[in-house]
């Protein structure tokens, strides 16, 4: 039997088909005399696929094996018994017999049905009480959509579509209400096939994303693919619906933040956490993070964010923690800069070693920059640059790089990805470059 399992919507789809007899969720019955005509253009020279195709089948929706391994069978009863055995019963025939020609009357399809339904009430019964969904000893009773589905495979089966109000009155339920879960059905399976068909949309957007992407950014992404933008809501719903989860960053419990060189001077934490900034080139945060690779030797990455346009301005990649790496940071930001610097201009960092020392603070001055600092061990109250790295760390395969070279390579590239084509949803879905350019304007 096939493992293809047709939902409500194919199955009424087939048997619009004249050429389909009868359909199951497993099964499709085709007319003899759509038997005969597709083995006599097969052998022809029409291939099965240019068959089933020409006379109204979808292959996505039947199976693209479902044609080849059709006509293979039916050439083979072509072979043996000629057109009059696609007209003839010989299911459950040896090779020997002859075919049964016998009509099965109503009274026995009847039957049939009927046995049917005490066989799925039977199993659905024995089902319900093995999931524990009914208390023990309570009658098994089943529900009327239970009872609707029980009538719709029958009917399916036994082809009684003219029987459906004496199967509604053995079940007891009523036949309008059976139509209404029919449609009702009807538009559940569609609106599974339009789900279906969505989430291949997202799949593509989530491995091209390496899975490290969050319903947010899927948005952005839909709001340039599609015309009409696909809501939130409904992105998360199809998130958990075929378990497309983000593949994030976890916070480690056990991670220890550096203590500060106590000969150091600590400056205050000026900017409090005040992390809306509506002012370019106002406040700065920094910090310093590791970046193991294979070429070796540990590299790091010192780098300068913008709090209020969430800009990367300058940043430095080295395999050494010297403060060599925190100048020529400083260096950079103030080439970005260009003497462009605002009154109330301030840099902020933690209490690492570099920041505390007496020389870093000195050109920060000179600079023209206040310097604010974390307070000890409170890596939130630099939360925009430990976020920054945990996106860094996420999207770049730096641990890949096999040389100094091809790591300052990855970091250029995601950096000019970070400013000027990856949006964010907290900065009314721009880039940083784009939404500096908007506040300024503003």
């Amino acid at each position: 039997m096939s493992k293809r399992i047709f939902n409500e919507h194919q199955c009424r789809q087939l048997e619009a088909n004249p050429n389909v007899a009868a359909v199951s969720e497993r099964a499709i019955q085709y007319t003899p005399e759509f038997k005969v005509k597709a083995v006599n253009e097969n052998l022809q020279g029409k291939g099965p696929a240019q068959i089933f195709i020409e006379h109204g089948f979808d292959l996505t929706v039947i199976g693209a094996e479902k044609p080849k391994s059709s006509l293979k069978r039916w050439r083979k009863s072509y072979h043996l018994y000629g057109e009059q055995g696609f007209f003839e019963e010989r299911r459950g025939k040896g090779s020997t017999g002859r075919p049964s020609t016998k009509e099965l009357s109503a009274e026995k399809k009847l039957e049939k049905a009927e046995a049917r339904i005490k066989y799925l009430e039977a199993e659905m019964g024995t089902l319900k009480k093995a999931r524990g969904a009914r208390k023990a000893g309570e009658e098994t009773q089943l529900t009327p959509a239970e009872k609707y589905a029980a009538i719709n495979a029958v009917v399916r089966k036994f082809q009684l579509k003219n029987l459906v109000e004496l199967l509604c009155g053995t079940a007891g339920v009523s036949r309008s209400g059976y139509y209404a879960w029919l449609k009702k059905a009807e538009q559940h399976a569609i609106r599974e096939e339009q789900d279906y068909e969505d989430y291949l949309l997202l799949k593509s957007i989530y491995d091209a994303h390496r899975g490290k992407i969050g319903y947010r950014h899927f948005y952005m992404i839909l709001t340039e693919l599609l015309e009409t933008p696909m809501n939130h809501k409904k992105i998360l719903r199809l998130m958990h619906k075929f378990n497309l989860f983000a593949k994030v960053r976890r916070a480690n419990p056990y991670k220890q933040i550096a203590k500060a060189t106590q000969e150091h001077a600590v400056c205050p934490n000026l900017l409090n956490r005040e992390f809306d900034q509506d002012e370019p080139g106002k406040v700065f945060v920094t910090d310093i993070t590791y970046l193991p690779n294979r070429s070796g030797q540990m590299a790091y990455l010192s780098a300068v964010k913008d709090v209020a346009s969430r800009e990367m301005v300058a940043y430095e990649v080295t395999t050494s923690l010297s403060m060599e790496i925190v100048y020529r940071t400083l260096k950079k930001l103030e080439e970005a800069l260009d003497g462009n610097i605002h009154p109330e201009a301030m840099i902020h960092s933690d209490q690492g070693f570099h920041y505390t020392h007496p020389e870093y603070q000195q050109r920060v001055k000179e600079l023209g920059l206040t310097q604010s600092m974390s307070r000890r061990g409170n890596c939130i109250d630099n939360a925009p640059m430990e976020s920054f790295f945990g996106h860094f760390k996420d999207e770049v395969d730096f641990k890949h790089a096999t040389s100094l070279a091809e790591l300052k390579a990855l970091v250029d590239e995601y950096m000019a990805h970070y400013n000027g084509t990856r949006k964010q949803w907290n900065l009314k879905k721009m880039t940083p470059a784009q939404y500096r350019s908007h506040l300024i304007a503003a």
